[in-house]
């Protein structure tokens, strides 16, 4: 059978090194949702970085963002559902983040707007936002749909095993490969749960659902989808878990799939 549901993650998988996505990968999408298919994006960027490319994909279809915190609907390019980390929470997370990396600086990503300690390093996924400098009784007042703490020296990976022991059972912990950045949302709240959700809603079962990644903030989806596909420039704990390995996201690997599956002969979904 045809999936019913395609999901798929953005950066290092569908955008390419300079930052596009390619007319071919476009149409493969389209192609999905011709055939009767859902196509959901689920990706790391927040709802202001998604609004940039979703003119790309014909202002259509749903797109899960900041790891799942947000389910941001590309049509009307707004926010309908939030999922975000508790003010209580929050404190504490910072507290504990400080105490187990010296010297990292804190953020927290809300939908259109960046709210950042003096210390924290800006980098290219910041890009459009004016960076809110606060102190901390502005920083934490209100509940973080993400959470980001970035080190001048340290590697995402090398964060991450510091951070998880440090704030486990309060948030999670993951990185998607942003340069020496570690990131955390509310306990629940990841790609696979928010793909649940919109699966069940469509009466969609798991094992109709193809997931496409390639960073470990991808595992929870790819772990729950019922076929998985890493592409070639994956990180290793992604290519060691998903079913298929295909081309990186400089060969359009993704749209070669897409093409194979919804080829324009299978006239219904599920047939």
């Amino acid at each position: 059978m045809t999936p019913l549901l395609v999901a798929t993650d953005l950066d290092g998988t569908v955008v390419r090194p300079d930052g596009t996505i390619s007319d071919r990968t476009v149409s493969a999408f389209a192609l999905v949702e011709e055939s009767g298919a859902e196509f959901v994006i689920a990706t790391g960027r927040p709802p202001r970085l998604v609004a940039e490319i979703a003119g790309r994909f014909g202002d259509r279809g749903l797109a899960i963002c900041s790891n799942g915190a947000y389910l941001y609907d590309m049509h009307t390019r707004t926010v309908v559902e939030e999922y975000a980390i508790t003010t209580p929470d929050l404190a504490e997370a910072v507290t504990r983040l400080r105490a187990a990396i010296p010297g990292i600086g804190i953020a927290v990503e809300h939908a259109d707007r960046l709210v950042a300690d003096p210390v924290y390093e800006p980098w290219e996924w910041d890009r459009g936002a004016t960076i809110e400098r606060a102190d901390d009784a502005t920083l934490l007042s209100l509940p973080a749909p993400k959470l980001l703490g970035r080190h001048p020296s340290l590697s995402a990976d090398e964060l991450l095993a510091l951070a998880e022991p440090a704030l486990d059972g309060l948030v999670a912990a993951y990185h998607s490969n942003g340069s020496r950045l570690v990131e955390a949302i509310a306990i629940g709240v990841n790609k696979a749960a928010a793909l649940a959700r919109l699966a069940a809603r469509s009466g969609v079962a798991a094992s109709d659902v193809i997931a496409f990644g390639d960073m470990p903030n991808d595992l929870p989806m790819l772990s729950w989808a019922g076929t998985a596909y890493g592409v070639a420039n994956a990180h290793p704990d992604v290519l060691a878990l998903v079913d298929h390995v295909i081309g990186g996201n400089n060969e359009d690997g993704v749209a070669v799939v897409l093409e194979q599956l919804y080829a324009k002969e299978n006239s219904v979904v599920g047939e």
